[in-house]
């Protein structure tokens, strides 16, 4: 039931991006295509490429999990040594 007055708050892309991604399980990733399609904008895989660029919270948020549909792991805020390590840490390279 509704309480009067009350407005809707509609999540942002990046909140639903963000959400997505949160929800890799460790040892697994996406692509930024899928994490695009999951968060209902399937053609909007270079944004989710921005958004993982700037994400400020690497522990919430497992953005080294999102690779590129070639297979390569492509970039990382933090460099991509770091992105490779992490993920053969996890078991998903």
């Amino acid at each position: 039931m509704a309480v009067s007055g009350a407005k809707r708050i509609r999540e942002t892309f990046k909140e639903k991006v963000y959400r997505v991604v949160a929800a890799i399980p460790r040892g697994e990733t996406l692509t930024y295509k899928e994490v695009a399609r999951r968060a209902g904008r399937p053609l909007a895989y270079r944004a989710v490429g921005n958004i993982m660029h700037r994400n400020p919270d690497t522990k919430r948020v497992p953005c080294h999990r999102v690779v590129r549909s070639d297979g390569d792991p492509g970039g990382y805020a933090r460099g991509r040594k770091k992105k490779m390590l992490l993920l053969k840490r996890e078991g998903a390279l």
